[in-house]
Order: C-alpha cells, then structure tokens, then sequence
C-alpha cells in the first residue's frame, strides 16, 4: 500500500553492499574499486570511525592529477549524514531534500549496517504507487453504490463494478472517454459547471435508469480537478425498505416477548396439567432467591422458557445470558466465558470482550446443555461459581460478579459423576434445587392447548388467517409420543399452517412421519400361521379401517392417509365387502 511505504524503515530499503578504505590510502585504489565492481561510493574510515564518503564527482574534481599521489582525506565530503535503520524512508526522504544529498548512512548501535541511496526511495514510492492503484481499483469495485469520477475536462477516470452492473458499461469500453457522450444527462457534468456539490438526488441520466445520487467536485487549492459521484438504484434502497420494516416488525415482536415476560413471566408456559403446573409453583417459590437451579427433561420439554420465567419473576435488574455449553469450543471457553483485555491475543476486537459472566452481572447466567461441558471446563466454571470473581484473558485485576446460575440439561448427571465424566462439587454446587420437566407424553391434556397458542403465535407473526383444524387431526396430535416435545410440536404446528391454503388444517397437512407413528401398531399384527396371502389380505383390511377411522369415514381423506388412489380404494374395499 502507498500509504503504508512512508512507514517503511530504511532497514528494509537499503543497500547493505558498500565499501569501506582508510582515509590515508591514494584515489587510484578507490577508482579501481569503484569501476571493478560497479559502486557508487566508497566509506572513508579513520581507524573505527567514519570520516567521509568518497563518490565519482568528488574524483571529477581530480581529473587529469595522478591519482596515485592523491590520497583519499583530500578530495573525500566530510559532510556526513547518518540515520539509525528504524528510520522510515518518508523522513530520510525529507532529510535528503533539505541538504541536497543523494544518500545517507545507516547506522544500528553506533555501526554502518548500509546505505540509502535516492533511487532506493523512488524505486520504492515507485512500486507504492503502482500498489496504489490496484488497492484503489479494489476499495472502490468493492464499495456497494455505483462510482463513477471523472477528470476537468469530463473524461471518465474511474467507472467501477457496480457502475458496470448499473449501466451495462464496462470499465474498458468508458475509461478515458467523455462521459457525455454517453450520458447528456449526467449530475456529474452540472457540478464541474456550478462546482457545487449535491446528496441524495433523485436522478434519471437515461431513459429507464432512477438513481438516487451523490456528487462532489474534487478542488484542490481552488482548481477544480474532477467530480466523484455515486449512485444507488432506487429498486434496492426499496428492498431495504422491505428489510426493514421485517426487522421493525420482528422487533415489535419481542418487544411483546418482554413485557409478557415482565407482566407475568410464567403466562408463556401453557398448560393445565397437574405435573406441569406443580413444577410452575416450584419456579415461582424459588424465582425471589439466589439459589442454583438445575432443570432437567428431554430435549424439548421447555427448559430454557422456565429459565428465563424464573429470571424474569426474581427481580434482578441484570440481563438473562442463555449460553449453549456444548457450542463452546475448548479454545474459546475462557475468553467466552470471562472476556479479554484489549490486544490480550492474536485477532482479538481491538477494544477487548465482556465475557458471558460480565454481560450477566446482577442478572442469570442460563448455562444450557452442561452435561456437554467437558472436565476441564468444569474445574475452571466450578472456581468462578465459588469465587464469585473472574479475571480477564490479558487481565490483571479481578472483576466481582454477583450472578445467579440457572442450569439445564437432558443427561443424567448422577450417572455421570458416578461415571466420573462430571464432577460431583459442580454438581451440588449448581444443583441446590432440581426441577424435572415433564415429557409431553405425560401431560397430554396440555396438547391442544399448546397448538392452539402456537397457531395463533405462527399466523398473528406471518399475517396468516387462523385456520380451523379437523377433529381427526387433533385426535392424532394428541395420541401422538412427541419424542422431540413441545419443540416438536411448534415445528408440526407450524408445517401446518404454512401447507393450509384452504383455511381448515387436515389430514393432507400433517407431515407424513406423524401418519406413520399413528399407523405403527399395525406393522406387528397376528399372522395367519404361514398362509402369506391370508396374513396379507388380514394386514391390509386392518389398515384400510384405521385410515377410515381416523378419517371419520372419508374415503378421499382415507386414500390420502394410504398414499393410494381413490379409485384403488373403492374397489379394495368392494372385495372386502365394505363398499356401502
């Protein structure tokens, strides 16, 4: 980078291949060195130090004297300039300019290490200049709106990629030439005429192109040297408008989250049943205190909406930081966990992290998944929790946290600590009061509560009309295990919904491995001895009246169910004499 060539050390740009003669020895052995070997100066020493230089003007002033009887000390420029080889070249350059020198010493430690030639400076800006463009040419094909510059005279300079994009002009067809000919209408050429800038215009420079547009012109000591404007279309300033509004709206969204949460955070659990119900009056009991909680139940049961229920009914005015303990990669825990100082290591944000605990101060830390926390981790979260401070990664000092740890995990952690794989201390320490949460399975009266929420939640978030649902649809989603839960169930709900184009959500909408499960009792039916056509002929009636059971009697929703057509249907069931 051009930019970055001034800072360059003159150590990096140097030549380190020189000569060096006592001041005593005669110019011709000077001139057989400099010829020879093709250099440009000689480094005239008195014993350890540097007296002079020696170059071919000073031997000019010479000529036609025999040089062997002309010994250095009189013709070499005592005038010596040194600097040390940190020295960035932009500096030496300044100081060459200044004395009207063409090179300078380098020295390191009180020691000659090179020399630092003109030439090496303009080789150098040279090169920087050329790095110049090409990083030019990339900021500016990489900047989102359409560039475009041109010169006084209105020649185009720069047109880049997204200009390209804009007009269907490449770069090569338009550097060079006059940005007129190919838009009359241009903004640019009305501010080389006024010379005043404009921003945020709408514009129209040709037929079938709206832009919203920004010009300047570029003046420098009062000459005016060209315009730089860029350009957005007006399509794609309207698709963030869409963008955003969706973010306004997903905002508005959670807003509604947090202060249901705020008013009665519990509300958002839905269920009636006596076993969900007794573990909401254990939350509430101990959400006023700061003991350890540690939630267990399958995956899917709700064990973070407890947490943050239990966060939001306990009065601290701190955050709720849920953390994925088994997302933590081993590398990251510290600094994930307890932050970083600024510059603590290589591709740190350079103004340092707040760790997990710092962003939970005052507040809850809901560590999810902490049977997936491998040992290790556990001493260093075991330390913190008793504590009660962390340190930074690059930190010296000790922050003091007061935090209130809500765990949650779907292991069985006994097990595991007698298995050795977690350790026991962690675990009495973050397991003052366990809640088990309740399989769907086991609470099935909550069921069609739950779907009706989550319907309502879905339609009222994607501006969908709330369609009714079938009876023999909620008959299988209640009969239905729910392995997954209630995640499980929002995920049916919501693949529902979205299929339902009709405004009555039926069996043709549920997922076809929810069919499936409902027909599994069938799949291990009596034989019929070793008789495979009767065994067959038994299973197939069996499952045509399942379908026409929980289709209520409908033939085409049946044939649907049995993935067959109806008319294969109707003539199944006038063999097996169910055809009236």
């Amino acid at each position: 980078m051009f930019l970055q060539s001034y800072s360059i050390p003159v150590k990096d740009v140097m030549s380190s291949d020189f000569f060096k003669m006592n001041r005593e020895e005669n110019l011709d052995v000077a001139v057989e060195h400099l010829l020879h070997n093709i250099k440009k100066e000689i480094i005239v020493y008195d014993e350890d130090n540097i007296c002079g230089i020696v170059t071919m003007s000073d031997i000019k002033k010479v000529m036609g004297q025999d040089f062997s009887k002309v010994s250095l000390d009189r013709i070499m420029s005592r005038d010596i300039i040194s600097v040390d080889s940190n020295e960035c070249i932009f500096n030496c350059r300044s100081i060459m300019i200044k004395n009207n020198i063409r090179r300078l010493l380098v020295l390191e430690n009180g020691v000659i290490v090179g020399i630092l030639r003109e030439e090496h400076i303009g080789d150098y800006f040279y090169k920087g200049v050329e790095e110049a463009e090409l990083a030019i040419k990339h900021i500016f094909d990489n900047i989102h709106e359409a560039v475009c510059v041109v010169d006084s005279k209105g020649r185009i300079v720069i047109w880049n990629k997204n200009a390209e994009k804009l007009y269907g002009f490449s770069e090569t067809e338009l550097k060079g030439k006059l940005l007129e000919k190919y838009f009359p209408n241009a903004m640019d050429l009305k501010v080389s005429d006024t010379k005043e800038g404009v921003k945020n215009i709408y514009h129209s420079p040709k037929e079938g192109y709206h832009v919203i547009i920004s010009a300047s012109p570029i003046i420098i000591d009062g000459k005016l040297y060209g315009v730089v404007s860029t350009e957005k279309d007006i399509s794609e300033v309207e698709e963030l408008q869409n963008e955003l509004n969706k973010a306004r709206q997903q905002l508005e969204i959670l807003e509604r989250q947090i202060k249901g949460y705020a008013q009665e955070p519990f509300k958002r659990i839905i269920g009636s049943s006596n076993k969900i119900q007794e573990k909401i009056n254990i939350s509430k009991q101990i959400a006023p205190s700061n003991v350890s909680v540690l939630i267990t139940g399958e995956s899917g049961t709700g064990k973070e909406e407890f947490a943050r229920a239990i966060h939001f009914c306990s009065g601290l005015s701190g955050n709720f930081v849920p953390v994925n303990c088994s997302a933590i990669p081993y590398e990251l825990f510290e600094s994930e966990f307890f932050g970083y100082t600024r510059g603590a290591f290589t591709g740190a944000n350079r103004e340092g992290k707040s760790g997990f605990f710092e962003l939970a101060n005052e507040g809850t830390l809901f560590l999810d998944e902490i049977g997936d926390l491998p040992l290790s981790m556990q001493g260093k979260l075991l330390r913190v929790l008793q504590d009660k401070k962390i340190r930074k990664v690059g930190g010296e000092k000790y922050i003091p946290l007061n935090v209130r740890i809500i765990s949650a995990t779907n292991k069985d952690l006994l097990e595991m600590v007698k298995e050795e794989t977690f350790r026991e201390d962690l675990f009495y320490r973050i397991n003052v009061v366990e809640i088990k949460l309740p399989p769907l399975r086991e609470r099935k009266e909550d069921i069609v509560p739950l779907v009706d929420y989550f319907l309502k939640e879905f339609c009222k978030e994607n501006n969908k009309p709330l369609p009714k649902i079938e009876s023999n649809v909620v008959e299988i989603l209640v009969e239905n295990e729910w392995k997954g839960n209630i995640r499980e169930l929002k995920n049916v709900v919501e693949h529902m919904a979205i299929m339902c184009n009709n405004g009555v959500i039926s069996l043709e909408h549920l997922p076809k491995y929810i069919i499936k499960r409902d027909f599994s009792d069938f799949y291990n039916y009596n034989v019929d001895g070793f008789d495979l056509n009767k065994s067959l002929a038994k299973f197939e009636l069996n499952i045509i009246k399942k379908a026409l059971e929980i289709s209520n009697g409908n033939k085409k929703e049946a044939s649907i169910l049995l993935n067959i057509p109806r008319t294969t249907l109707h003539s199944k069931l006038k063999k097996y004499g169910m055809d009236n």
